[in-house]
């Protein structure tokens, strides 16, 4: 590679990190640089961050990665940051007025903005794509709104920003208040099929539209940048992505048949379909991401902890969280980790499911709870999966990206488990590269057909085992599922949460992981060159 070859700068914003990766032509990253992030429970249910952090963080991982590098060579910036957080600040000042509240939050549960949300929960799923669950941005907006700016004055008068993490380091970064396409989606503020906000959800949530900001598509445009030494100010940001969308971009994935899960903190299983069609009520319809032609829209199931819970067993047994892979008996002996901390996300959303250990005896041990833990990321991310298939037709392959992937007893389980392939991307920083590539991309390092021709490096793993033996191992889990969900419930005439659930479940009140389809998946149309990689 010549000295003068250009480099793609990119900085992936995550819930427990900061980190900024240089990739060059070849798709290689060449340097790294990582800052951790620190989480606050101030009360329970309560998951805050520093938004000043986080910017702090953005500048000490780009210096990092940069150093001993030609910072000059750096031709374009993407950034992929995790979504649905959102913060206030003061658009005259750009000073914080909150804290981030984190996708993780909870609080808004029981607060009157999402209670007065329910009336309208099939407009508000019609509309946005999404079902009504305290894990995406418009009741937390409705809460931020209640505590600093209680009559709307300052927010009408656009004195005051809402945004999701990509506005504030647009905001911070060059001093527009912009959202890009894909996370604007995840706000339940959007119209997902018009990519516009919809004055019927801002009514709803009781947003001013003079408070949002404005919504981009994923190459922008967007403002050069600022204070990121040793960048020079002015390098163009070229790409925003949500992290998930980030991921599925670095697989490739607006091609036929692709369906990724990230493992991260929680995980995402998000599949590109061919329409903005209404999706099962299990599943969110999404965009992934909107070039300067049409949207690319997507399916997405959200498990809300996976590696949260490998960190909490962890803390629980007083060990390192990657030393419960080796801690693991070869089976969980009949106990089953229901990680309901904050609620079931898809393909459930069921905010009051409780968290649960079922099939405990005298004689379990600290290693059948670290399999068990295990299990139930892989279960969990089965019932999403299952759920996408009833969508897009037989999945047989899996793409699985993440810091957790790198465990290969996870990897292992969840192919015995799905009853799937699943193929694990050995390149690392997935979310970054997908921002790197699509910025590339905008900037003409890359053209469309170079960009799939990039190496894609991937460790597969076969299932094993008998078919009866995976759906008995799924039956158990799914019945320590509706003990979670129904374990608080306590009927008129006496029934126990339990057996309501078997009655609810006879009635067709509890939905059920679908069987498999047998269908062949309807053909994503390959993007045009006009519209790039979208």
């Amino acid at each position: 590679m010549s000295s003068a070859e250009p480099l793609v700068l990119a900085i992936d914003q995550g819930t427990s990190a900061t980190k900024a990766v240089l990739v060059d032509r070849r798709g290689d990253i060449v340097a790294r640089g990582s800052v951790p992030l620190g989480l606050s429970t101030p009360s329970p249910g309560w998951v805050e961050q520093s938004a000043e952090e986080i910017w702090t963080g953005c500048g000490r991982a780009v210096a990092a990665c940069l150093d001993g590098q030609d910072a000059s060579r750096v031709a374009a910036i993407g950034l992929s940051t995790q979504r649905e957080s959102l913060l206030l600040w003061d658009r005259a000042t750009g000073e914080p007025l909150s804290p981030l509240v984190s996708w993780l939050d909870k609080r808004t549960a029981g607060d009157p903005a999402l209670l007065r949300a329910v009336p309208h929960a099939e407009l508000v799923r019609e509309v946005s794509g999404l079902p009504l669950d305290p894990m995406f941005s418009a009741p937390k907006a409705a809460w931020l709104l209640d505590r600093y700016d209680p009559d709307r004055r300052r927010a009408s008068a656009g004195e005051l920003c809402l945004g999701t993490v990509d506005s504030w380091l647009l905001f911070k970064l060059g001093g527009a208040h912009l959202i890009e396409v894909g996370n604007a989606a995840r706000t339940q503020l959007l119209d997902v099929r018009r990519c516009t906000w919809d004055r019927r959800l801002l009514r709803i949530f009781d947003v001013p539209p003079e408070v949002l900001p404005q919504v981009v598509p994923s190459q922008g445009p967007f403002p050069g940048t600022r204070g990121l030494a040793p960048l020079s100010d002015g390098v163009p940001v070229t790409a925003v992505l949500g992290d998930s969308h980030a991921a599925l971009f670095a697989h490739a994935g607006w091609t036929p048949g692709t369906v990724k899960a990230t493992y991260g903190t929680g995980s995402s299983v998000m599949a590109v379909v061919p329409s903005a069609a209404r999706v099962s009520s299990g599943l969110c319809l999404t965009v992934a991401w909107q070039t300067r032609g049409t949207p690319t829209w997507a399916v997405e199931g959200n498990v809300r902890s996976a590696g949260a819970t490998v960190n909490w067993l962890a803390g629980v047994l007083g060990r390192d969280p990657a030393e419960l892979a080796e801690l693991a008996a070869d089976s969980s002996e009949g106990v089953v980790v229901v990680p309901a901390f904050g609620g079931l996300g898809a393909p459930w959303w069921d905010e009051n499911a409780v968290g649960l250990i079922s099939g405990l005896t005298l004689g379990t041990h600290a290693g059948h709870l670290a399999r068990a833990t295990l299990e139930s990321i892989a279960f969990q991310v089965e019932d999403v999966v299952a759920a996408v298939e009833r969508e897009t037709g037989p999945v047989t392959r899996l793409l699985a990206d993440g810091g957790p992937t790198g465990n290969p007893v996870l990897m292992r389980l969840q192919a015995d488990t799905s009853g799937r392939t699943v193929e694990r991307a050995l390149a690392r920083d997935l979310s970054a590269l997908g921002a790197a590539h699509l910025a590339g991309l905008t900037r003409g390092v890359w053209d469309r057909a170079a960009l799939e021709r990039l190496p894609r490096p991937r460790e597969g793993y076969a299932p094993t085992g008998d078919e009866t033996a995976r759906a008995h191992r799924l039956a158990h889990w799914h019945t320590a599922v509706r003990r979670a969900r129904l374990q608080a419930a306590t009927c008129d005439d006496g029934r126990s949460g339990e057996e309501e659930g078997r009655s609810g479940e006879e009635h067709g009140h509890l939905p059920a992981p679908p069987p498999r389809a047998t269908a062949a998946p309807p053909r994503t149309p390959e993007p045009s060159a006009a519209q790039g990689a979208s």
